[in-house]
């Protein structure tokens, strides 16, 4: 038995795991990659859900790594470290659903409507900068929460797919993930030693462009919608300046059927029309009522969860809910607790119109909490079985020295694939040191490391380990494999874009 292996044992033993056998490093570097390469391709070939996924493909990997009954007290371990998250989203997902319901944003959606019109094109447009402008605080729950109950229901009735919206602000957010404020920045800057500023400011030539690529997939998405939805909206109906309802009056399309892509939920039960000589129908009849209930609620300007009276308290609420985010001073699953417990209790007073609030947004929170707890088990395994001490591990033996030179380079095109496979914490903390270190045998600056490291934060957003993505995939009702098909390889292209440019602009060496 190797040092390593032995290390892990005593590891194990010392946290009360019962490995039934342990597998040498290079046996586990196997294992890591290919369960995380098996999870993947189940979810992009939708063989099965996400939820189901995350728990049965570590599972089975994690026995052939040895685990056997210490199994289940690291996957135990890791969910009660992910219980914080899966508080704050399921309480933030309510409180957003309630400001929803109430009105609270029914007049940022006709600014909005008004200045995009009914132009797919510009819609999607609006989204990315609507994201990144949120993005701006550094947290991505926040900016897709905001987004998602701005955007989605304009998607809706348009017909747009919400895969796009989701892909959009994906992108988004992982490129201005790197804001010194964002987590990556200070991982990388707390590993090394160093300032966050010394690592984002020489960055700023290439986290613009990584915004304008992004941008541009936004726009030739836009198009691409455009054509697909030519013909199929009756404009007339969607106009914003008309009093008559919310958009002018209910969603109205052309054809017996929305275009594929389309998605409605009106738990309300309002009537959608559809032309072609038939009667008004139900929605039941026309779309899923599978979907999301933070999108429904929308679709209705005659909801009876409408409370306008209350629209400046709803705002002084939210705006202080806000601030308290920003200042720290309290756990974020505590504000939003707080926040949406007050929210219920001003806006529906009795004790029936709460608890139908709260069965309301039920589909919401099962959804993205049943798989903030399922990433659990994936992240335990990884941990307790050493997969990922040993990842680390073989990326830096792997590395041949006459490659030593071009260490920056290497690292900014491993952060991509590796910040997916792996937490920021893992790799910043696990791998990057120890990058860091070889390279400075070369003369390549820490700082310089630090700066290539995080170009892989657009791909890392991506990453089912990352709780805000699946916030943001279950809000718009938008499978992960999908989601997933669409975004990842234009990630990619800005990860790549923004290390080149970074290479160009001296803030990373092309060579030692």
């Amino acid at each position: 038995m190797d040092i390593t292996a032995l290390n892990r044992v005593i590891t194990a033993a010392d946290e009360g795991y019962d490995l039934a056998f342990v597998p040498s490093e290079g046996i586990l570097v196997a294992l890591g990659f290919t369960m995380v390469l098996a999870f993947m391709a189940l979810i992009m070939t939708r063989r099965l859900t996400p939820m189901v996924a995350l728990i049965l493909v570590p599972t089975v990997f994690g026995l052939f790594a040895g685990a056997g009954l210490g199994l289940g007290d690291m996957i135990i371990d890791s969910i009660g470290k992910l219980a914080p998250t899966a508080a704050l989203l399921m309480f933030a997902i309510m409180y957003f659903g309630i400001m929803i319901d109430v009105g609270l944003f029914d007049p940022l959606i006709r600014v909005i409507t008004r200045l995009l019109g009914d132009d797919p094109a510009k819609v999607v447009l609006g989204t990315a900068i609507l994201a990144g402008a949120v993005s701006l605080d550094g947290d991505g729950s926040t900016t897709f929460i905001i987004t998602t109950s701005a955007m989605l229901p304009i998607y809706l009735r348009l017909g747009m797919s919400p895969v796009v919206l989701t892909c959009v602000a994906g992108l988004m957010n992982g490129t201005l993930n790197i804001v010194p404020w964002g987590g990556p920045t200070v991982r990388a800057a707390s590993a090394l030693g160093l300032q966050p500023t010394d690592i984002f400011v020489p960055m700023l030539p290439s986290l613009a462009a990584g915004l304008i690529v992004s941008l541009a997939f936004a726009w030739f998405l836009g198009l691409s919608e455009r054509k697909r939805l030519a013909g199929s909206i009756d404009t007339t109906k969607l106009d914003a300046t008309k009093k008559d309802g919310f958009f002018g009056g209910p969603a109205i399309f052309r054809g017996a059927e929305p275009k594929p892509g389309a998605r409605a939920t009106l738990r309300t039960g309002n009537l959608v029309t559809v032309s072609g000589g038939r009667a008004p129908m139900t929605a039941t009849g026309v779309v899923d009522a599978s979907d999301t209930a933070m999108a429904d609620t929308m679709l209705d300007p005659n909801r009876k969860t409408l409370r306008p009276k209350l629209i400046w308290f709803n705002l002084a609420l939210t705006l202080a809910v806000m601030v308290l985010l920003v200042l720290d001073l309290f756990p974020l699953p505590y504000i939003f607790m707080v926040g949406a417990a007050v929210a219920l209790v001003v806006n529906f007073p009795k004790l029936k119109g709460q608890a139908d609030e709260i069965v309301a947004h039920a589909p919401s929170i099962v959804g993205v909490v049943s798989m903030v707890l399922a990433a659990g088990v994936l992240v335990g395994v990884l941990n307790g079985t050493g997969m990922v001490d040993a990842m680390a591990n073989w990326v830096t033996t792997v590395i041949p020295s006459s490659m030593g030179p071009f260490l920056a380079v290497i690292t900014g095109v491993l952060s991509i694939p590796f910040t997916f496979f792996m937490s920021n914490d893992a790799f910043y903390f696990g791998i990057l040191p120890i990058l860091a270190e070889s390279a400075s045998t070369y003369g390549i600056a820490p700082v310089e490391m630090a700066r290539a490291s995080i170009t892989g934060q657009p791909v890392h957003l991506q990453s089912p380990l990352v709780p805000a993505i699946l916030l943001l995939v279950s809000l718009a009702n938008v499978n992960l494999g999908d989601h997933h098909k669409k975004v990842l390889w234009r990630a990619t292209i800005v990860s790549l874009v923004m290390l080149a440019v970074g290479v160009l602009v001296g803030a990373i060496p092309l060579a030692a």
